[in-house]
């Protein structure tokens, strides 16, 4: 919910690129992918970008598995993510 919440705010502000840090999430369930691809459809259906920044292992296995990490932009480095927009 909080992830949801956040993109709308920076969606509605105009914010056209958007880096989410994952680098203190240890954990994500299938209602947490929910939000990510929600969030990604939304920034999308609004021509922006939602990009992710330093995934922990955890959440880097289970978006290979569900082959999501396929669909994300994900970078390890924020400076190098930022200048990737």
């Amino acid at each position: 919910m909080q992830i949801r919440d956040a993109i709308r705010e920076q969606l509605g502000k105009g914010q056209k690129s958007i880096l989410l840090d994952m680098g203190e999430v240890n954990y994500i369930d299938s209602s947490g992918l929910g939000e990510l691809v929600s969030a990604y459809t939304s920034a999308k259906n609004q021509n922006a970008t939602l990009k992710l920044l330093k995934l922990t292992k955890k959440v880097h296995d289970l978006l290979q598995l569900t082959k999501l990490y396929t669909v994300f932009d994900i970078y390890d480095d924020e400076a190098h993510a930022i200048t990737s927009f």
